[in-house]
């Protein structure tokens, strides 16, 4: 039992899902370690060092940074990602999207820029001389 406690407090980082239900609202920021599943509505940023996937009844209006991202849902505000982006048919973002590779379905809906950058780079925007 108390290996399975600590893994969900962050050692164990690849093991560690979040899942935010339909008919749930939060307000505010999350930052994880893991993986996480939004089907309800969040309002505010939210940081993930694993893979972040909003189901189609979800929602997200903030800053998104995560290493991978699957949306089948909404997202208005800034996506950032590492390595893939992957919008699903029933998808829409309203914002400006960073990713490593982007994958999208006929169907997604995209509202803003995007820059694509390799998946070994890091996250630092080129130099402005």
């Amino acid at each position: 039992m108390a290996k399975q406690t600590s893994k969900l407090y962050g050692e164990g980082s690849d093991s560690s899902i979040n899942i935010i239900s339909e008919g749930t609202l939060i307000k505010g920021d999350i930052i994880a370690k893991g993986d996480i599943r939004i089907d309800g509505e969040l309002v505010g940023n939210i940081s993930a060092k694993g893979k972040l996937v909003v189901g189609s009844n979800g929602k997200i209006n903030g800053e998104v940074v995560c290493n991978n991202i699957e949306v089948s849902g909404f997202i208005k505000g800034k996506v950032s990602t590492s390595e893939l982006l992957n919008m699903k048919s029933t998808s829409k973002i309203e914002g400006d999207i960073i990713a490593g590779k982007l994958s999208v379905e006929p169907g997604a809906i995209f509202s803003g820029t995007c820059a694509m950058r390799g998946a070994s780079t890091n996250n630092e925007t080129t130099k402005k001389q």
